[in-house]
């Protein structure tokens, strides 16, 4: 397989900043791919991080109902897992959404399109369904859903709108072309 450069040729390569260059070696680091080598591995990746957003939004939302300070150590516990799965996922995407265009070429541009699509129409149907329980809640006479501040519906929905994008790419991240492969069959 040929290693990643940042000359790329259909890019703006010759614009890209040392930051862009910097980047671009951090999310293409070859030390990091047995982490994400596979489909399973990047699925099991996305799983970990839907749980591990999930696990944080709960800690913060029991943090500010119930006040009490020792939430504070298993938040900053799960943050750091979380930054660490984020990493993962940026890695095993080769850093498709974190990237900028000009240090991607047109696969990774075609791909990071389709990902957009596919996270849109899901925070779309997701925003929906919330929606819908909002309005069906208040059809039979409760004022909103017991126990549930609208406010904490609005903050997950935020952290989900946000996030899919890159679940979504972690799950339809392809595997690298074989070139390798290819050459010595050849």
């Amino acid at each position: 397989m040929t290693q990643p450069t940042t000359e790329r040729p259909h890019g703006d390569a010759k614009q890209a900043t040392p930051y862009d260059r910097a980047m671009f070696r951090v999310m293409n680091d070859p030390a990091g791919r047995p982490v994400f080598a596979t489909a399973g591995r990047r699925r099991a990746a996305v799983g970990a991080h839907v749980a591990l957003t999930g696990a944080t939004l709960t800690c913060i939302t029991l943090l500010y109902a119930l006040d009490d300070a020792w939430l504070i150590a298993p938040l900053a516990v799960l943050l750091l897992l979380w930054v660490v799965a984020t990493g993962v996922l940026n890695g095993g995407t080769r850093g498709l959404l974190e990237l900028r265009t000009r240090m991607l070429d047109e696969r990774q541009l075609a791909d990071r399109d389709r990902a957009g699509a596919v996270a849109h129409r899901a925070a779309t149907a997701l925003l929906a369904v919330a929606a819908g329980v909002f309005v069906l809640a208040e059809a039979v006479g409760a004022d909103g859903l017991p126990g549930v501040p609208a406010v904490w519906v609005l903050v997950y929905a935020v952290v989900v709108v946000w996030l899919i994008p890159l679940w979504v790419a972690g799950l339809q991240a392809r595997d690298e072309p074989a070139e390798e492969a290819e050459f010595e069959e050849a």
